[in-house]
């Protein structure tokens, strides 16, 4: 009751909407457990669970040369449909149990105890130490999570957050609508269509930085700034680093200074001097040029300040968190968001193209709740249900992250076997999104599945679960809704291909080769006389 108590407290809903998986929805479902059961008579042994092969050595190298490694989605996917919905799998020197059935999820859950505990990424604790930086709670277990993520739910998922924030992202998706019109203006959006990513990476920059600091980049102008072009090269470097250092021994890499450790410590370097010094990114620098001199200034007048700036003005303001804590916690919260917004903004644009009536429902929806509004950007939010079906729906078909993992604090029981207390157990959001079982139609992108929550538990997952759930989902929730409200608001989305976009994993699920979209404006009088008014005037209110 206690542990259920707090998931409640720390914020089981979107947009003021249960989460499936939340523990206020558990057990109002057919065969969901309301306790984890522990071993007994009946269950299996743990060796006896179906496995990809005994030497993790051999299985990694054989990943690796047939490429599977950048496919290690549908790797998992394979090995479900041949092994069954529970097996093990050596990569290296890393062991899991990999699991699919909702029933089975819903268990590991409930078996998570007071510090959740996933899997550490060592290359980005390796580049802390080896820098003496700090880690944020992406990288903690234990207490000391738990004491940090406790002060920032309050200023980053709970939603008074959202209502705060919200409308710092509000003028930036507005921004970036007109940005594209101008685009569009000028003749470089024409068919058949435009790469849009680099756009989507601006955006996402661009909004996520004005929630954390309160400050904006500009990014929208013709010419991008330099530096954020070296920040958005350096996301890219890092995470393309991070997938073979995960698998090989890191204090070789680091004594015989390999070439993937050279360069990952050089992406995150730019990752963190980016964030610290923002003068880094500014044409004109605000009067603060970084988090010291922000907490300086805050701490010194702190009546001088507007009554909201930003999430990490807040934590300067009301937290007793350290400041080289809120560095930390705001890279990470940097670096987390900018990919997960900018690809799912690309996935959904794209099956909005390729779902003309999918397409015109969201618009008649996303209009009709703008003008009903009328400024107020958390009521909108809270009137787009459909929209919110979009965006899971977005996740279900493309996770950006393929698995959630969690470590049992007590031995259960999956699928009659018998898994032991501290086991590494993985989710495969990949293949639980596409399978035919619990998903009907499982290719086809109906936002409307989603419309009866309590149908659906523990299968939205994307932004994993319970009181370990991603911090950022709120963040990127909002960036994807309000752009996508602006977007359907101005223009048609077509593209030239149907055809299934091709995605590759790069420690997160990245695309392939970007689909082309087509942008076409919206010719309607009333919108064309007062799109930009009402723009304007719902900004001043």
């Amino acid at each position: 009751m206690q542990r259920r108590w707090l998931v409640k407290r720390l914020g089981c809903k979107v947009w003021g909407l249960p989460v499936a998986g939340c523990p206020g929805t558990l057990g109002t479902g057919p065969g969901l457990p309301q306790d984890p059961p522990s071993q007994d008579q009946g269950s299996l042994p743990y060796r006896d669970i179906p496995s990809t092969g005994r030497s993790g050595w051999l299985n990694l190298y054989r990943l690796w040369r047939n490429n599977g490694i950048h496919n290690m989605h549908r790797v998992m996917t394979e090995n479900f449909k041949r092994l069954g919905p529970i097996y093990r799998e050596k990569l290296g020197r890393k062991e899991s149990v990999n699991i699919i059935r909702p029933e089975d999820i819903a268990v590991l859950f409930l078996a998570e105890g007071k510090f959740p505990k996933r899997e550490m990424l060592d290359p980005w604790v390796a580049h802390r130490e080896h820098r003496g930086h700090r880690c944020g709670i992406f990288l903690k277990n234990g207490p000391e999570w738990r004491s940090e993520r406790l002060v920032l739910n309050k200023e980053v998922i709970s939603l008074a957050a959202v209502r705060k924030f919200a409308p710092f992202v509000e003028p930036v998706a507005q921004d970036f609508a007109r940005h594209l019109a101008r685009r569009l203006e000028a003749g470089g959006m024409a068919a058949p269509g435009i790469d849009i990513m680099p756009d989507l990476f601006r955006f996402a920059l661009e909004s996520s930085f004005h929630l954390l600091y309160g400050v904006r980049l500009r990014l929208f102008a013709d010419q991008l700034n330099p530096a954020s072009e070296q920040f958005i090269g350096a996301l890219q470097e890092m995470l393309r680093t991070t997938l073979p250092l995960l698998y090989m021994p890191l204090e070789p890499a680091k004594r015989l200074g390999l070439k993937a450790w050279r360069d990952h410590v050089a992406a995150w370097d730019m990752l963190f001097q980016h964030v610290t010094q923002v003068s880094l990114v500014l044409p004109t620098p605000p009067a603060h040029q970084s988090i010291m001199q922000l907490r300086q200034r805050v701490k010194s007048d702190p009546a001088d300040q507007p009554p909201y700036a930003g999430i990490i003005t807040e934590l300067l303001l009301h937290s007793k968190l350290p400041v080289d804590i809120i560095t930390a916690n705001g890279t990470e919260l940097m670096v987390g968001s900018v990919d997960t917004t900018a690809l799912s903004l690309l996935f959904t644009l794209f099956e909005l193209a390729r779902n003309p009536s999918v397409q015109e429902a969201l618009r008649d929806e996303v209009t009709a709740a703008y003008e009903d509004a009328r400024g107020d950007v958390d009521k909108l939010l809270h009137s787009v249900p459909l929209l919110r079906g979009a965006i899971k729906e977005t996740l279900r078909l493309y996770p950006i992250g393929v698995t959630v993992q969690r470590e049992p604090i007590r031995d259960i029981v999956l699928q009659n076997y018998h898994i032991p207390a501290g086991t590494m157990v993985q989710v495969g959001l990949y293949s639980l999104g596409r399978n035919a079982d619990f998903f009907p139609e499982p290719e086809r992108y109906d936002p409307a599945r989603w419309l009866n929550s309590v149908r659906n538990q523990f299968q939205a997952l994307s932004f994993g679960f319970g009181v370990r759930q991603c911090i950022g989902r709120r963040v990127a929730e909002t960036e994807i809704g309000l752009s996508l409200i602006h977007i359907l608001r101005r223009f048609q989305i077509f593209s030239n291909s149907s055809a299934d976009v091709q995605v590759t994993y790069g420690f997160i699920l990245m695309v392939d080769i970007p689909p082309l979209i087509t942008f076409k404006p919206i010719h309607q009088q009333k919108q064309s006389l007062s799109t930009e008014a009402q723009d304007r005037s719902q900004l001043q209110a």
